[in-house]
């Protein structure tokens, strides 16, 4: 494996387990609680969607057009 595939992997674990760490909607959640979660796991999420851009063009330029795919009619 390349170290580029080693770092997105690592870098798809980190926001996998962000996501995980998600607060459960319920009665004891606070608003800062939430928006602690969500900027930590937005922030993840933006550098994966970054790096993949950066060093896997081609695989991002597929992709966007099978997320088209799904909102055509």
């Amino acid at each position: 494996m390349d170290k580029k595939t080693k770092e997105c992997i690592k870098m798809l674990r980190d926001l996998v387990s962000d996501v995980q760490g998600a607060p459960f909607p319920g009665g004891e959640i606070t608003s800062e609680l939430y928006s602690i979660w969500y900027e930590h796991a937005q922030k993840a999420a933006v550098e994966c969607f970054e790096f993949l851009s950066a060093n896997f063009p081609k695989e991002q330029a597929e992709l966007t057009k099978s997320i088209d795919k799904l909102f055509e009619k």
